[in-house]
């Protein structure tokens, strides 16, 4: 477990590899932190996405980080709570294990997510928290690569729940 680390802050600042970014399909930004990452990384980012076309829920692409620190940006495309009857919780371990995927390809020593889906797309926070922190796990126990995985949460209640999660995974 000491490969993953969970920080309260702003996933735009952090000095890692790269970052992760809940995406919406189209990749061309959105609110959250798609805005944000879109934000600080410039326009340069909004033009390559453009010609990457989308992707699919439960999907991931990596472009480069432009003016952000981390020097790529992996897009993950989560799902849309719907009561968790509608294969929800498959395609949000598939975002998270395909930008781990992506990462390890390309790689990348250290990266960082967000809380992926819990924010507009509703999925509560628990549930999103525990099938990232497990699918995170499980792929580093069988690959080297990513070194360092941060769980990077905005508010304080996220930073709270990922912290308990991680302490009884470890447990």
């Amino acid at each position: 477990m000491s490969r993953i680390d969970v920080v309260l802050g702003d996933i735009t600042s952090l000095d890692v590899d790269a970052i992760v970014n809940a995406a919406n399909s189209t990749l061309l930004g959105g609110g959250g932190v798609d805005g944000a990452i879109h934000a600080a990384a410039g326009p340069r980012l909004l033009e390559v996405c453009r010609s990457i076309g989308g992707c699919p829920t439960g999907q991931a692409r990596m472009t480069d980080g432009f003016d952000l620190k981390a020097r790529r940006v992996i897009h993950a495309v989560g799902p849309v709570w719907k009561g968790g009857l509608h294969g929800e919780a498959a395609l949000l371990s598939s975002c998270y294990r395909n930008s781990l995927q992506l990462a390890s390809g390309s790689g990348v020593g250290s990266m960082a997510f967000p809380a992926i889906s819990t924010g507009a797309y509703a999925y509560p926070a628990l549930d999103a928290t525990r099938i990232a922190v497990t699918t995170v796990r499980e792929y580093l126990d069988i690959n080297s690569r990513p070194e360092r995985v941060i769980f990077c949460c905005f508010s304080r209640g996220h930073f709270a729940i990922y912290k308990q999660v991680l302490a009884d995974v470890a447990a």
